[in-house]
C-alpha cells in the first residue's frame, strides 16, 4: 500500500483515503468536499488527524495512513498503514458498545465515551498494514 500523496482522496468506492506517515513536517488540506460534507486532514510522521464538518472522526498517533474509511450508522471500517504500533481514536456514538476487529479477529467489545470516542492500538511495525472494522 502506498501513502496517500494528495493527503485526501475520495475513492471510487465512496470511501476516502488520508493522511501520510511519510511526512517530517506537518501538512493540511480544508475544505474537501466529498459526498456533501467537507473535511479537514492534517497529517505527518508524528500524527494523523481527519474532521468532518467541523467534527472528529480520526486520529492516530503516531501518524498513518488510511485507506477506504468507510463511516455508517453501525460504525467504521478503514486499512492503516505505519512504519510503528499506532494509537487510533475514532469519533462514534456517545456512550454506544462496539466490537473493535483488526485483521478479521476480534479485539473484544469496548464502549465509547461520553464525548463518543473510541481509542485502539494497532500494531503496525513490521506488518505495515492492517484493516480495522469497529462495528455495533
Amino acid at each position: 500500500m502506498a501513502v496517500v500523496e494528495t493527503l485526501l482522496r475520495a475513492e471510487n468506492d465512496g470511501t476516502i483515503s488520508f493522511g501520510n506517515h511519510k511526512l517530517a513536517q506537518k501538512a493540511k488540506l480544508e475544505d474537501f468536499e466529498h459526498a456533501g460534507d467537507l473535511y479537514k486532514v492534517k497529517t505527518y510522521s508524528t500524527m494523523t488527524k481527519l474532521e468532518k464538518n467541523g467534527m472528529f472522526v480520526y486520529e492516530s498517533v503516531p501518524g498513518t495512513s488510511v485507506l477506504n474509511l468507510k463511516e455508517d450508522e453501525n460504525g467504521v471500517s478503514f486499512v492503516v498503514e505505519g512504519d510503528e504500533d499506532a494509537q487510533i481514536t475514532v469519533g462514534l456514538q456517545d456512550d454506544t458498545e462496539y466490537e473493535v476487529f483488526v485483521n478479521d479477529a476480534s479485539a473484544g467489545k469496548m464502549k465509547t465515551n461520553m464525548g463518543g470516542k473510541l481509542s485502539v492500538s494497532v500494531e503496525l511495525a513490521g506488518v505495515g498494514e492492517v484493516s480495522v472494522k469497529i462495528v455495533k
